[in-house]
């Protein structure tokens, strides 16, 4: 907030922006989960919602007009809210659905390892992208959609209805 001119009483309306987003929009968003189809097709929507988010937190600092740096800060909380919810959708999905019948258990331990990897490395990304500042976000908002592009890619339309991954060798000793 203090790399704009958007009034501080902005920051308070942005967390409750966050939270009737979530609540309004938690359960229906579910539905971008509901076949493995959907959350993989689902993970082009989730790639521009990050990729929104980043652009207009990046223009948020661009134009010294109090209104324009509102606006798109109200933009970029709900890009990312959107890209949360998306997120936390498809991701259990293609986690509980990529998993093989005899490793279900690793896949989702994977799945929590890869939340814990979020978590630490979250805050290091947005402190990197505040120090960077404009070019930051940008660069933060296009590498997460890269990662949703790769992950699509990685993911694949079996042909059969199903979907796969490529085959993993792991050591059991």
């Amino acid at each position: 907030m203090t790399a704009t001119s958007a009034p501080h009483q902005l920051v308070p309306l942005l967390l409750v922006l966050n939270n009737l987003l979530v609540v309004l929009f938690q359960v229906p968003f579910a539905r971008f989960g509901a076949t493995p189809h959907t959350a993989r097709t689902s993970l082009w929507p989730l790639a521009c919602a990050f990729l929104l988010g980043g652009a207009v937190l990046a223009a948020s600092t661009v134009v010294d007009a109090p209104w324009f740096a509102a606006v798109t800060l109200v933009l970029a909380a709900t890009a990312f809210t959107v890209a949360e919810m998306l997120h936390a959708t498809i991701s259990w999905e293609l986690s509980v659905v990529l998993a093989p019948p005899t490793a279900q258990g690793a896949y989702l331990g994977v799945h929590g390892l890869a939340q814990a990897v979020q978590r630490s490395a979250g805050p290091l990304a947005v402190t990197a992208a505040i120090a960077v500042g404009p070019l930051g976000w940008l660069g933060l908002g296009a590498g997460l959609a890269a990662m949703c592009g790769a992950q699509r890619h990685l993911v694949r339309d079996r042909g059969d209805g199903a979907l796969s991954v490529a085959p993993v060798t792991v050591s059991e000793h």
